[in-house]
């Protein structure tokens, strides 16, 4: 099992950046693919990126692509999400999650993550 701590949302300005960390305790954190998910007021959950174990393979919502860069330092036990120029349409909750299947390399199914952090609030104002 494997607990996950988000940290680093905030309150910003619309075109700031933020950068949230995800940190992992428990098992070995690199026997995990981690992802990013979020959810805005009113919304369902979705996708924001993912990483492979080795960090080698991302995925990428197309939402976020070319603004948001996802990364992990398994010496550290932490996946980061660096956000840049955040859109008010980015306030979300965002969510870390793992998922420890074995044939999964990196996945944007919520159904194949098995464990979620609290979450961290980002709050974009226009």
């Amino acid at each position: 099992q494997v607990q996950l701590v988000e940290s680093g949302g905030g309150l910003v300005q619309a075109g700031d950046s933020l950068r949230l960390s995800c940190a992992a305790s428990g098992r070995t954190f690199s026997s995990y693919v981690m992802g990013w998910f979020r959810q805005a007021p009113g919304k369902e959950r979705e996708f924001v990126s993912a990483i492979s174990r080795s960090g080698g393979s991302t995925r990428y919502a197309d939402s976020v692509k070319g603004r948001f860069t996802i990364s992990r330092d398994n010496a550290e036990n932490t996946v980061y999400l660096q956000m840049n120029s955040l859109k008010a349409e980015d306030t979300a909750v965002y969510y870390c999650a793992a998922s420890g299947r074995l044939r999964v390399v990196v996945t944007t199914t919520e159904e194949y993550y098995d464990y979620w952090g609290q979450g961290t609030q980002v709050t974009v104002s226009s």
